[in-house]
């Protein structure tokens, strides 16, 4: 069967995008990452589920930490081992909010009108990497490898995230399967707080955190993480 993928409109997808109608065979075009997001920020300890396995206590503000914009790829791109690293590469499939226009300083209820869409996140990690220097705790570092910030396939428009599910298979396994209703901070909350520290813009991606069920990658592997109303995110992990 011949897939399709239908250019319905070009420009700025986050201003006055116009109607193409052009068409083109999906095994002609290489996806990438759905938006040239100018940061993406990515929560930590957001799921009451992973901090009671943790037994870590619920913050009282969202945890986060910067990717650099280095590190995107799309869905079908290779997540690659880094060179200067040889320890444990783990997943950790997520929901991630797609900001629509400048945001700074909302109100949660102002907040769902600065949300464009919803797109699956791979927070790819170099775990050893984090407290290996017990002075400093290295997040950004672990998480902003070439190919560590994948997202994709699309970004999603319309849909209500609390009735959302995040599942992540490793190698036709099942390693997650969570509800986004779990999560200690949604996203309206989110994108509020966060703007009260800093501008979000169009095309930033907020990762609202994982749940149980991470896991680490061996080279060779494919890793799907699939959200129904969005798609499936799929990438191989090589050396």
């Amino acid at each position: 069967m011949t897939h399709w993928i239908r250019f319905r409109h070009a420009g700025d997808m986050f201003g006055s995008p116009t109607a193409t109608g052009k068409t083109l065979s999906l095994s002609d075009v290489t996806p990438l990452a759905p938006t040239a997001a100018g940061k993406m920020l990515a929560l930590w300890n957001n799921f009451h589920a992973l901090a009671e396995k943790l037994g870590q206590e619920i913050p009282p503000e969202p945890l986060y930490f910067i990717k650099a914009n280095g590190s995107y790829l799309g869905t079908g791109g290779i997540i690659r081992k880094p060179p200067s690293y040889d320890g444990k590469v783990v997943f950790e499939g997520e929901l991630g909010i797609v900001i629509g226009r400048e945001c700074r300083a909302v109100s949660p209820a102002q907040a769902a009108d600065y949300i464009f869409g919803y797109t699956c996140i791979n927070d790819v990690t170099a775990v050893e990497i984090i407290g290996r220097d017990a002075t400093f705790a290295q997040w950004t570092r672990a998480k902003s490898f070439d190919t560590f910030g994948v997202f994709g396939p699309v970004v999603a428009t319309g849909l209500d995230p609390s009735t959302l599910c995040v599942r992540t298979v490793l190698n036709d396994q099942e390693r997650q399967n969570y509800p986004v209703s779990d999560m200690i901070f949604e996203p309206v909350k989110i994108v509020s707080i966060v703007s009260q520290d800093m501008t979000l813009d169009a095309g930033d991606v907020i990762c609202c955190g994982t749940s149980v069920g991470v896991g680490s990658m061996k080279p060779g592997s494919t890793i799907e993480v699939t959200i129904d109303g969005i798609g499936t995110l799929s990438n191989r992990y090589e050396n």
